[in-house]
C-alpha cells in the first residue's frame, strides 16, 4: 500500500536556518518538496558529477577486492574535500593508464602476429640497404595472383604463403618503379624481436599497475566510501537550501516538505520544542507527492517490478500486492517445467545464506518462482523435458494432466480473467479520484465483459447454464451496455454521451480482443521451453546409441548438461520478459495505471 503523507510549510528566521537544516537532517523523516531543478543550479551538477565519479571508482574497487580471498579493508581516513578530490583524480589516472596500456597490448599483439608471417628480421639491415641505393618493398597477394616473372624483374622474395595469400618483399635500385598487380601493407615500426620485448614489457607494466590498484582498493576502499557519504551530505545540504524561498527582504526562510503520518508526531515534537514555526497544509491535487511503499513481507519482495515501471501516484492504489500473484503465475507458465522450477528454488536456498542482505530478497523472489514452476510443472506433467504422461507409473493419473489444447484454453481464460481484474481495479481507482458517480461506468464495463464471458465462452467449455442464469446475465449485460452507452461521462448532454459511449465501445472491443490474445504467450512460450527439453533428451539417447556404455554415459551427460543448460537460460529470459510484458503493457492499460511519482528520500545523513 502506499504509505499517508503529510504536507508541512517551515517559516524560519535567517540566523537560525543553518540549526534549523541541521535539525530536520538529524530527524531524517522530511522529504523537502523540489521547487527548482537541478539542472538550473551548476553548483548542484558539479556535485553530482563528483559522486558519479566517486561511484564508478568503488565499483571497480569492490570488484577487484571480490576478485581476491581474504581481502582486508583498510579502516576509513578522516580527508578533506579537497583531499578526497585528489585521491580520486590519482585513481582514475591509474585507472585510464591501465586502460591505454591494455589498448596498446592488443595493438602489439596484432603487430606480433603479423609481424610471424614475415618472420624476424632487422629493420637496420633494411635502412642500410637503402644508404646503399637498394629498396626493400612489401608486398601481399593472393597466392593464384602471384607471377613468377616478379621474381627476374624486381627480385622478388618470397617469404611466407598463409590462407591463400602470398607474401613477398622486392629488392630494387632506388628509384625504380614497380609495376606490381598486389597490395603494400602498412608495417610495424619494429621488428618481431623488438614488438616482443615491448610486449613483455607492457605486460610487466600492467602487472605492477594493477597490483598498484589492488593495493589502493584495500586501503582506501573504505575512506572513499566515506567520502562519497560525506558528498551525499554535502550535496543534500546544498539541494535544500536551494529549495528554500528567502521572503521579506532575504530575513524569512520558506521551506515546504513531506513526512510520513507515522513520524510526524516525532517532527511536530521537536520542532515545538525547539521553537521552529510550521503549518500542515492540505494536499493539492497537482501536488507531486513523493511515494513510500510498505506492503507485507511476500508482496515486498515484487516491489522492484513496480519500481521498474514506474511508482503510482498518491491517489492511486498500490499495485504490488495486485500484481504479485499474477506475475508469478506468469512467470510458471512460461517456465512450465517442474525439473527447471526445482533447480531454481534449490540454488535460490543455497545461496541465499552467503550473499549480501541487498542481494537476498531477489533470491527469496525467485523461490517464490521456482515453486511456482513446480507447481504447472506438476499440473502441466513436465520435468527436465521428460513427459509423465507417457512414464508407465503415471498411467494412473495421466487424464489430470494438461494437454497442449487444455493449456492454450487456460491462457486465454487467465488473460480475461486477468483483463477484467484490471478494468475492476481501474474503476475503483476512477471511484477513489473523481468519485461514485464516475466509476459507475468503468465497473458497468466490468459487468458487461463478465456477463458476455460467461454467455458465449461457458459453452465452448461445455459447460452449459441453466436458463434462468442466461437470462440474468443477458440482462446484466444489457443494463450495463445503456450505462456505458448513456451514463459515460456524468453531466454532459445524452447525445454526447452516446457518441462516445459508441466510440468507447468500438475501441473495446477491439482492444479487448487484442488484449486477449497476448496471453497466448504464457502457452506458447511454455510448451516451447518442455518441447526443446525434450529434444535434448531424444538427441542424447539416439547419438550415442552405438557407444560403449562408459563412453556413451559420459556423452550423453555432456550433451543433457549443454543442451538443458541452454535451454534453461532461454526459459529464464522469456519468462521474465514476457510475465513483465503482460504486466506492463495489458494490466497497466486496463486499469489505468498513471504513476511517475518520485520515491520518498527523507533529507538526513548519508
Amino acid at each position: 500500500m502506499i504509505v499517508k503523507m503529510r504536507k508541512y510549510a517551515f517559516m524560519v528566521f535567517h540566523r537560525e536556518y543553518d540549526r534549523f537544516l541541521s535539525t530536520l537532517r538529524d530527524l531524517g523523516v522530511v522529504h523537502i518538496k523540489e521547487t527548482k531543478s537541478i539542472t538550473d543550479h551548476a553548483e548542484l551538477q558539479a556535485m553530482v558529477s563528483e559522486r558519479k565519479r566517486v561511484s564508478s571508482v568503488l565499483h571497480s574497487f569492490k570488484i577487484r577486492n571480490s576478485e581476491k580471498k581474504n581481502v582486508v579493508l583498510s579502516p576509513p581516513r578522516q580527508i578533506t574535500k579537497e583531499e578526497g578530490l585528489a585521491l580520486l583524480e590519482k585513481i582514475e589516472e591509474a585507472e585510464d593508464k591501465r586502460i591505454l596500456l591494455q589498448a596498446q597490448r592488443q595493438s602489439l599483439l596484432k603487430d606480433i602476429s603479423y609481424m610471424d608471417l614475415w618472420g624476424d628480421f632487422n629493420y637496420t639491415n633494411i635502412r642500410n640497404l637503402k644508404k646503399a641505393g637498394y629498396v626493400v618493398t612489401f608486398f601481399t597477394c593472393p597466392t593464384a595472383k602471384f607471377e613468377p616473372k616478379w621474381v627476374n624483374e624486381y627480385n622478388a622474395i618470397l617469404i611466407n604463403n598463409f590462407q591463400s595469400v602470398t607474401y613477398f618483399i622486392t629488392l630494387t635500385k632506388e628509384g625504380t618503379v614497380i609495376d606490381i598487380d598486389a597490395e603494400r601493407p602498412k608495417m610495424p615500426d619494429r621488428g618481431l624481436t623488438k614488438l616482443q620485448a615491448r610486449y613483455d614489457q607492457l605486460k610487466l607494466d600492467l602487472k605492477q599497475l594493477d597490483e598498484q590498484l589492488a593495493q589502493m582498493a584495500a586501503e582506501e576502499y573504505n575512506t572513499l566510501d566515506k567520502f562519497d557519504k560525506n558528498l551525499q551530505d554535502e550535496f543534500n545540504l546544498a539541494h535544500a537550501i536551494v529549495q528554500t524561498d528567502k521572503q521579506a527582504g532575504d530575513k524569512l526562510m520558506f521551506l515546504e516538505g513531506w513526512t510520513t503520518d507515522d513520524k510526524a508526531a516525532v517532527l511536530e515534537g521537536e520542532l515545538d520544542k525547539q521553537g521552529y514555526f510550521f503549518h500542515q497544509e492540505e494536499i493539492e491535487e497537482d501536488d507531486k507527492v513523493p511515494i513510500k511503499l510498505k506492503n507485507n513481507k511476500y508482496s515486498r519482495l515484487f516491489e522492484p517490478i513496480t519500481k521498474m515501471y514506474s511508482l503510482p501516484n498518491y491517489t492511486e492504489l498500490d499495485p504490488t500486492p495486485l500484481l504479485a500473484p499474477f506475475f508469478m503465475l506468469f512467470f510458471g507458465l512460461c517456465f512450465g517445467d517442474g525439473g527447471y522450477g526445482l533447480i531454481i528454488l534449490l540454488l535460490c536456498t543455497f545461496f541465499k545464506k552467503k550473499v549480501s542482505p541487498d542481494v537476498r530478497p531477489y533470491l527469496s523472489l525467485f523461490q517464490w518462482l521456482g515453486g511456482m514452476t513446480i507447481v504447472v510443472g506438476a499440473l502441466t506433467g513436465s520435468f527436465f523435458g521428460i513427459a509423465l504422461v507417457d512414464i508407465p507409473a503415471f498411467h494412473a493419473v495421466k487424464d489430470y494432466f494438461l494437454s497442449s489444447d487444455n493449456l492454450m484454453t487456460l491462457s486465454l481464460i487467465i488473460g480475461i480473467i486477468h483483463i477484467l481484474y484490471g478494468k475492476a481495479v481501474g474503476a475503483y481507482k476512477t471511484k477513489i479520484q473523481k468519485g461514485t458517480k464516475y466509476s459507475i461506468a468503468p465497473f458497468a464495463w466490468v459487468f458487461v465483459i463478465a456477463s458476455l464471458v460467461c454467455i458465449f465462452g461457458l459453452p465452448a467449455l461445455d459447460i452449459h447454464l441453466p436458463d434462468f442464469a442466461a437470462y440474468t446475465l443477458y440482462g446484466i449485460a444489457a443494463v450495463g451496455l445503456v450505462i456505458v452507452l448513456f451514463y459515460n461521462s456524468p453531466g454532459k448532454n445524452i447525445f454526447l454521451n452516446f457518441g462516445a459511449g459508441l466510440w468507447n465501445t468500438y475501441n473495446m472491443v477491439f482492444g479487448l480482443l487484442g488484449d486477449t490474445l497476448s496471453y497466448i504467450r504464457l502457452f506458447a512460450v511454455g510448451l516451447t521451453g518442455s518441447i526443446l527439453g525434450g529434444v535434448f533428451n531424444s538427441l542424447a539417447v539416439s547419438m550415442t546409441e552405438s557407444l560403449p556404455w562408459v563412453a556413451r554415459f559420459i556423452c550423453m551427460l555432456l550433451i543433457l548438461l549443454v543442451g538443458h543448460g541452454l535451454n534453461f537460460g532461454l526459459c529464464m529470459i522469456s519468462s521474465l520478459v514476457h510475465p513483465i510484458r503482460l504486466i506492463f503493457v495489458e494490466y497497466f492499460k486496463n486499469s489505468e495505471f498513471e504513476g511517475g511519482s518520485k520515491e520518498f528520500a527523507p533529507f538526513k545523513k548519508a
